[in-house]
C-alpha cells in the first residue's frame, strides 16, 4: 500500500470543503434560498416558489448521492445520517424546538451566516448564543437531559440497498420535480439553477469526505478514518454542531489539539461566500436589534435552534439537504418537525401582532 501523506491529504479535503461552502454561500445569498423564508412565503403569501426551489435542491441530492453509491464511491452506512436506530423522538422533539427558533431568529444556521456577511449584528449575537447552546448540548447540562430522555426512544433502522436506493431516490426526486415545475417560476434558470448548484454542492460534500479524505487504513492508528471530520463519519453541509465546533476552536485557538475541520471551514466558506454576493449586489447594511422584544426574541430562538438542532443532529441544511439525500428515515422525521416547528412559529407571531 503506498505511503499516504495524511497532513497534506487532510489540508486539500479542508480547502475543497472551503471551496464549496463558498459557492453554496455565494448561491444561496444571490437566489435567497431559505427554507424559513419558504415556509413565511407559504404562511403569509400563499407562495410557493421557494419551496419548490427546495424541493429541486432535494432531488438533485438524492440523485446525486444515489449516484456516488451506486458507483461504490460512498458507502451509505458510513455516513453520518444513516445508523442502525432511528433516534425518532430526538428528531421530532428536536426539529420542532429548531423550526420554532428559526423564525424566532430571523433564519436557520445558514442563513444566520448569511446575515452576518450582510452587515446583521443581530445575526452574529444569534451565532454566539446558538453555538454556546449547541455546544451544551453535545457536551454539557442539556447534554445530559438529551441522552436521558428523548435519546432513551428508538426503533431499528432499516436500510435499503444500493439499487434499491437508486430506485426509490430516482422516483422521490422525479416527484419533487414534476412537483416544483408545476410552478411557471420554477422554469427560470434563476429559479431552477441555484437550486441544481446547491443539490450539487451537498453531493461533492459527500464526495470530498466519504471518498476523497476516506483512508481504509490510517497510517497511524490502521484503522478506518474520514479525514477532518467531526464526527469521524462521512458528512456534509450542517450548520449547529459545525458553529459550535467553530467557537470552541476560536475560543482555545491556542489549543493544537483544536484542528479544524470540514464543518469549521465550511462556516468560513459561507461567510466568504455571502459577503462576496452582498458586495456584488450592493445589498450589505450594518443592522441592529429594534426593540427589547427584538432581543428577546432572538436570544430565545437561538438557544432553541442550538439545542433543538443538536437534538434532531441537523438544520434544515444538516436535514433538510444533507439528511435527505441519505434517505434517512431519521432525516424525514427531523425535516418534518422543523417545517410544522416554523408554521407554529409563524402563527404565534401573526397570533402576537394581532394581539397587539
Amino acid at each position: 500500500m503506498p505511503t499516504v501523506d495524511v497532513a497534506a491529504l487532510s489540508t486539500q479535503v479542508l480547502w475543497a470543503s472551503f471551496g464549496l461552502s463558498t459557492v453554496f454561500g455565494f448561491a444561496t445569498q444571490r437566489s435567497h434560498f431559505c427554507t424559513m423564508g419558504a415556509v413565511s412565503d407559504i404562511v403569509n403569501m400563499q407562495d410557493w416558489t421557494r419551496m419548490h426551489m427546495w424541493a429541486m435542491a432535494v432531488a438533485a441530492a438524492m440523485l446525486g448521492f444515489a449516484g456516488l453509491t451506486s458507483a461504490g464511491l460512498l458507502n451509505p452506512e458510513k455516513t453520518l445520517y444513516v445508523s442502525s436506530k432511528v433516534l425518532w423522538l430526538s428528531f421530532a422533539v428536536g426539529g420542532l424546538m429548531f423550526g420554532f427558533g428559526m423564525v424566532l431568529a430571523s433564519g436557520c444556521g445558514n442563513k444566520t451566516l448569511l446575515r452576518i456577511s450582510s452587515g446583521s449584528l443581530k445575526s452574529f449575537v444569534v451565532f454566539v448564543v446558538m453555538a454556546v447552546a449547541a455546544f451544551a448540548t453535545l457536551k454539557g447540562i442539556t447534554a445530559v437531559v438529551r441522552v436521558n430522555t428523548v435519546d432513551l426512544l428508538n426503533v431499528p433502522a432499516v436500510t435499503p440497498s444500493v439499487s434499491l436506493r437508486l430506485v426509490i431516490s430516482s422516483f422521490l426526486a422525479l416527484c419533487l420535480v414534476i412537483w416544483a415545475l408545476r410552478n411557471p417560476a420554477m422554469r427560470s434558470t434563476s429559479a431552477w439553477l441555484p437550486s441544481l448548484v446547491i443539490g450539487s454542492v451537498i453531493v461533492l460534500m459527500w464526495w470530498v469526505s466519504g471518498k476523497f479524505g476516506y483512508l481504509p487504513e490510517h497510517p497511524e492508528t490502521l484503522q478506518e478514518a474520514f479525514l477532518a471530520t467531526n464526527s469521524g463519519r462521512a458528512e456534509s453541509l450542517s450548520f449547529v454542531a459545525p458553529m459550535a465546533y467553530t467557537l470552541d476552536w476560536l475560543m482555545f485557538f491556542s489549543d493544537k489539539s483544536k484542528v479544524l475541520t470540514m464543518g469549521i471551514v465550511s462556516v468560513f466558506g459561507v461567510l466568504v461566500g455571502g459577503f462576496i454576493e452582498a458586495q456584488l449586489s450592493k445589498t450589505f447594511r450594518w443592522e441592529g436589534f429594534g426593540s427589547v422584544e427584538d432581543v428577546a426574541n432572538h436570544l430565545i430562538g437561538a438557544v432553541l435552534m442550538g439545542v433543538g438542532g443538536v437534538t434532531a443532529m441537523g438544520c434544515t441544511v444538516g436535514q433538510g439537504l444533507s439528511g435527505l439525500s441519505t434517505l434517512a428515515l431519521g432525516s424525514f422525521i427531523a425535516t418534518a418537525g422543523i417545517l410544522a416547528g416554523a408554521v407554529l412559529s409563524l402563527k404565534y407571531q401573526i397570533w402576537r401582532l394581532d394581539s397587539l
